[in-house]
C-alpha cells in the first residue's frame, strides 16, 4: 500500500523546493547495495544488480545501456525489479527518457504483482522490498516529472508496461523456496495483474477529466516542472 501511495503522490508535480528550475538531466540517487550514482558529472555509478548487467549499466555509453536493456528483453523471467529500476535510471541519464519511463513502470508493476503473490515482509524478501520502495520514492518523481510532460504518451507507456508484466511473468513468484501469501500462486498472480490494469485505467480516467488536467498543468507551471523535465535532449558533441 505504501508503494502505491508513493506512486500516486509522484503523479503530482515534484515540489520545487529541493531543486532549482533548471533541466534535470541526471538521477543522482543511491539505494544500497544496488546502486550509487556517480558523485561528479561524467563519473561512473556503482552498480550491483548482477554480474551480467553491472559493467554495462555503470557505463556512460548509450550503446552499453541499450545492450543491458537487450539482455533483459532476451531473458526477462528472472530479472529483478531492482535491475529494472537501475536500467530505468541509466536510460534517463543517457537521454533515453521514454525508455526510462517504460522500464520504471515495468519495474514498479512487476514488483507490485510479486508483492500480491509473495510475502515481501519476510526476512528473505525484506531487502528487495526496501530497495524497490526506495527506488520508487527517489527516482520516481524525476522519471514521472518527464513522463507527465505528455499525458497521452504517459498513459501509453503505463498500459504497455502492465501488458509486458502480464506477458512476462516473474518466475520467482512460483519458486517453492520463495515465501508465498495464502492462496494459489497462479490465481493470486492473475488477480494482481487485473489489479494493475485497474490502477492504470483509474489513472487514465483521472486525467481524462478536463478540470483535473487543467489543475495539474497549473501546478506544473507553478513548480516550473516543464523547465525541469520537458527539455529536449541534445546528444553530446563527439
Amino acid at each position: 500500500m505504501i508503494l502505491r501511495l508513493a506512486w500516486a503522490a509522484a503523479v503530482l508535480v515534484w515540489s520545487g523546493a529541493a531543486i532549482a528550475a533548471e533541466p534535470v538531466r541526471h538521477i543522482g540517487i543511491y539505494v544500497q547495495p544496488f546502486y550509487e550514482a556517480a558523485p561528479t558529472p561524467g563519473g561512473k555509478p556503482q552498480v550491483a544488480v548482477g554480474k551480467q548487467y553491472n559493467d554495462l549499466l555503470s557505463s556512460n555509453r548509450r550503446e552499453d545501456i541499450l545492450a543491458a536493456r537487450d539482455l533483459v528483453l532476451a531473458k526477462p523471467a528472472l530479472v529483478t525489479p531492482m535491475t529494472m529500476m537501475v536500467l530505468a535510471i541509466r536510460l534517463y541519464d543517457v537521454g533515453l527518457r521514454d525508455d526510462a519511463v517504460f522500464w520504471f513502470y515495468v519495474a514498479k508493476e512487476r514488483y507490485i504483482v510479486m508483492s500480491e503473490v509473495l510475502d515481501v515482509k519476510t526476512q528473505a524478501l525484506a531487502q528487495a522490498d526496501d530497495a524497490v520502495r526506495s527506488f520508487a520514492n527517489l527516482a520516481g518523481p524525476i522519471i514521472n516529472g518527464y513522463a507527465f510532460c505528455d499525458l497521452a504518451k504517459q498513459t501509453e507507456h503505463h498500459a504497455k508496461a502492465v501488458q509486458w508484466v502480464e506477458n512476462h511473468p516473474y518466475e520467482v513468484m512460483f519458486m517453492v523456496r520463495a515465501p508465498a501469501l495464502p492462496g494459489d500462486r497462479a490465481d493470486n498472480a492473475k488477480r494482481a495483474v487485473s489489479n494493475a490494469k485497474e490502477r492504470a485505467a483509474k489513472e487514465r480516467a483521472y486525467f481524462d477529466d478536463a478540470k483535473t488536467r487543467e489543475a495539474y498543468y497549473v501546478t506544473r507551471k507553478q513548480n516550473e516542472a516543464d523547465v525541469k523535465f520537458c527539455w529536449k535532449y541534445c546528444p553530446p558533441k563527439q
